[in-house]
């Protein structure tokens, strides 16, 4: 199709010889132009079948309990981890201090019972009283579910017995779980303040559920104990702070570390790393970052990957491109020999800017000192392409990675398949999805939340409902993200009511809301225009514990640009400086559609002005943005200078970008410009689309070429392509234009064939066109044909009809018919009447 409309020298379709008004003639009435059949109900999003589907994949298994055997759990020296490709900076923490249990082979201690006593492995258990022995094996024998009540029922005993003996039984014996029920039921009935709840004990449940990497757990628990009231050793102080860092608990985090310090004990190298992680994590603490490496250093403590990743990662986070080549090249100074993971933060920090020639060059960097690269490399490589728009380059690295021995896994997949969705190319990011498959890289989590978020803004609940059963045959399990991925579908106009239905379905499965959760919710809200319940979604998420960071400031700009309170954003965005944050380019690209929302050209011009400078980095986002505001301010200078610039930094412009150039070019009649624009598509590599297409239309239906877009539409035709409304809205109007009316009705009735039902917009036209040739007795027609097919007419029907009158100077007659219009439509307004008949009054003076 792209060989017939744009050959080598791109050249519109030839004007064909005119034919003459069709011989049919048609006409506006039922006879010869039937009504055409009533649109289908537009399907609403079946939510219900989606949700209900996701809950049982959620629910977690039932409880059961083995009597036959003590599984003994692996000891604190394991180093067995999962280890994710993309977040490699805590491997070392969470192997050394907080591997999972049964992660080993361990032995099998056959048991007997001898009355109500059991008898294990003596040499596993030698260190339990007699009495506590007997209280073990009476919990071990309760399920999980009832062990609450069973408590109940032996308080007096829980009382008397040694309950670290217990609380250590439960654990070598393989039931943290039942542990965990145990130092719950005690702190609640008991309080933080008894016997019980000494030293010895917390620190044994810190080791607990660090071990089993239970950071929901362990910051829930250790919120209501005051722990620094505790004399507890660093590594238990670490573990309690690390779970904070993973639950976004970072003012809780940074005072007990404060607190910490002040009861004598010297942070270790992996204190200090975990807290680099909360600095990071919070977002505006740079300084304090700068701060712990001083005293590091005057701790005499030598950063390890671990450190120097970490700070790289803190400053991709705030887009601190010059602070993070600033540490970097201040480390090779002191002679620190960069590893695969510091490279890796490093290149994490361009990727995330889609600054892709650093990442390029952090790579040849990498080989040039023999340092291997390994999958996270390639990842965040990948990473950088898709995000300054070069999703297909990005795409082909993955063919490339195994000629260099390494496979791409679910994260660089993942990485292409979310680019896909959110250019809205559907079919390539399943397309890549079966590929992921057939290669044998098994989809992750993320991978299926990638694919169900994109599913979801289409509202595609069927294909959503193919990916959740495809979870369940891999054995995936929904995470909160999953869930936050439903809340975000529900952010579409009209389905803001099942918000808090999906939230509270969320919290059953066991999922508490995170300030991940918040942000969603609070841009879900924005999108449906419900600026309340966005304010009042961050309100709770500050009474929940959780700190706002940039993603939160975002959400609520969202809020903002949609509506074009540009004075709100701005005095947001100052809000967010003076709080020590640095807006991202997602902040500034908001910042500009509220602008252009607004209709502000003075602040649009000034936002470009400092990206154009550099004061703000121009990235492929904020540059592409520039254009499409520019485009909504009907703008055509502010358009070229944003495209050159896109050009000049070495980005690839997407096919929006180049149909929004060719809809201007066509509103202004600049038939050079579009031609440039058709050039440009073929030399990208991009092929046409249906706005492409209608966009050329539009422009031949503005210079009265109707019949050279109408040879348009049967090229789309002759393709195979389904033209649109827009598509046949357009035809018509260039035949009017012309005062064909024929053969306009003509394409009317083709439309109406096609199963493509007529709008306001459609009728309005054929008003317009009949009432320039003072065909009023036509016009009337056009009016009982509306009314006829449910298609009230509009103000703009009425007044575009009396200026028809006003041009043939039939004043009285558009009096008349503004008398009338009662008769019609009795719902129109008196006010409205008054403005008709106004719109006559002046201009029979005029004239």
């Amino acid at each position: 199709m792209e060989g017939t409309l744009f050959p080598n020298r791109p050249a519109f379709p030839n004007q064909p010889s005119k034919p003459t008004q069709s011989s049919k003639r048609f006409k506006f009435n039922p006879t010869t132009l039937p009504i055409p059949p009533q649109s289908p109900p537009t399907p609403s999003f079946p939510l219900d079948p989606v949700l209900k589907h996701l809950m049982y994949l959620s629910s977690p298994p039932p409880v059961t309990t083995h009597k036959s055997k003590f599984v003994k759990s692996a000891q604190i020296n394991n180093t067995h981890v999962k280890k994710s490709d993309n977040k490699l900076k805590y491997q070392e923490f969470e192997g050394a201090h907080f591997g999972k249990s049964g992660s080993v082979a361990t032995p099998v201690l056959e048991k007997t019972k001898i009355g109500a006593l059991q008898v294990v492995d003596d040499e596993l258990l030698a260190f339990l009283p007699k009495r506590s022995k007997f209280v073990l094996f009476e919990i071990l024998e309760q399920p999980l579910s009832s062990l609450n009540a069973y408590f109940e029922s032996i308080k007096f005993e829980l009382i008397d017995v040694d309950f670290v003996s217990v609380l250590k039984g439960l654990d070598v014996t393989g039931n943290w779980e039942k542990a965990v029920c145990l130092f719950e039921w005690n702190l609640l009935n008991f309080g933080v303040k008894n016997d019980k709840l000494d030293d010895q004990s917390i620190e044994l449940m810190v080791r607990i559920l660090g071990r089993e990497s239970q950071h929901s757990i362990t910051s829930r628990l250790f919120e209501a104990v005051p722990v620094e009231d505790y004399s507890l050793d660093v590594r238990a102080y670490t573990t309690i702070l690390h779970a904070y860092s993973k639950t976004g608990k970072y003012e809780k985090a940074i005072g007990l570390f404060e607190s910490m310090k002040e009861q004598g004990l010297s942070p270790t190298l992996v204190t200090y790393n975990v807290m680099l992680d909360v600095y990071g994590k919070m977002g505006r603490s740079w300084d304090k970052i700068l701060g712990l490496l001083d005293e590091m250093r005057s701790s005499r403590l030598e950063f390890d990957e671990f450190t120097c990743s970490t700070v790289l990662s803190a400053c991709g986070r705030e887009g601190l491109l010059e602070e993070a080549k600033s540490f970097f090249a201040g480390l090779k100074t002191l002679g620190y020999v960069p590893g695969t993971v510091t490279y890796n933060s490093l290149l994490q920090v361009f990727g995330k800017a889609g600054i892709y020639s650093e990442a390029v060059s952090v790579l040849k960097e990498m080989e040039e000192n023999n340092c291997p690269p390994d999958s996270v490399t390639y990842n965040e490589l990948v990473a950088a392409y898709v995000r300054a728009g070069f999703s297909e380059e990005g795409a082909a690295i993955i063919d490339k990675m195994p000629q260099k021995g390494i496979l791409p896994n679910a994260i660089t997949y993942t990485t292409v398949i979310d680019a896909y969705g959110k250019a809205g190319k559907v079919d390539k990011a399943l397309s890549l999805f079966k590929q992921m498959k057939k290669s044998g890289c098994v989809p992750n989590v993320s991978t299926y939340n990638a694919i169900l978020a994109m599913l979801g803004k289409k509202s595609r609940s069927e294909d959503m409902m193919e990916i959740l059963c495809d979870m369940k045959s891999n054995g995936c399990t929904p995470n909160r993200i999953t869930w936050n991925t439903m809340l975000a579908t529900c952010g579409n106009k009209g389905m803001q009511i099942y918000m808090s239905r999906v939230l509270r379905e969320m919290r059953s499965c066991g999922f508490e809301p995170g300030r991940d959760t918040f942000n969603t919710l609070i841009s879900a809200y924005g999108r449906c225009g419900s600026e309340v319940d966005a304010a009042n979604m961050y309100e709770k998420m500050i009474k929940a514990g959780f700190s706002p960071c940039v993603t939160t400031y975002n959400a609520l700009l969202n809020a903002l640009a949609r509506r074009g309170d540009w004075k709100a954003a701005e005095s947001l965005i100052q809000d967010m400086k003076n709080k020590g944050f640095k807006p991202s380019e997602t902040s500034y690209s908001l910042m500009i559609q509220s602008y252009s929302k607004g209709g502000n050209v003075r602040g649009l011009e000034r936002i470009a002005n400092q990206i154009y400078d550099g004061d703000i980095y121009p990235s492929w986002m904020l540059l592409r943005t520039l254009v499409l505001a520019n485009f909504k301010c009907q703008s055509i200078v502010g358009m070229d200078r944003a495209l050159k610039e896109l050009l000049k930094n070495g980005y690839k412009p997407d096919l929006v970008l180049f149909n929004s150039m060719l809809s201007m070019f066509a509103r202004n009649k600049m038939y050079d410009r579009a031609h440039e624009m058709i050039q440009l598509i073929r030399d990208s590599g991009l092929h046409p689309d249906l706005v492409t297409y209608n966009s050329l239309m539009d422009m031949y239906a503005r210079m009265g070429e109707g019949w050279k877009a109408e040879e348009i539409l049967r090229r789309i035709l002759k393709a195979g392509e389904n033209p649109d409304l827009v598509s046949y809205n357009t035809v018509i109007k260039g035949f009017c234009r012309q005062g064909l009316m024929q053969d306009a009705i003509r394409i009317l009735s083709e439309m109406n064939i096609k199963g493509i039902r007529p709008c306001i917009v459609t009728y309005n036209t054929f008003v317009a066109g009949f009432s320039a040739l003072g065909l009023f007795q036509e016009v009337n027609d056009v009016i009982s044909y509306m009314i006829q097919d449910r298609c009230k007419p509009n103000e703009l029907t009425y007044r575009t009809i009396i200026d028809g009158f006003c041009r043939a100077k039939q004043y009285k007659e558009a009096m008349d018919f503004v008398s009338n219009i009662k008769e019609i439509d009795n719902s129109f307004d008196d006010r409205s009447l008054e403005r008709l008949a106004s719109r006559i009054r002046e201009a029979e003076m005029l004239y």
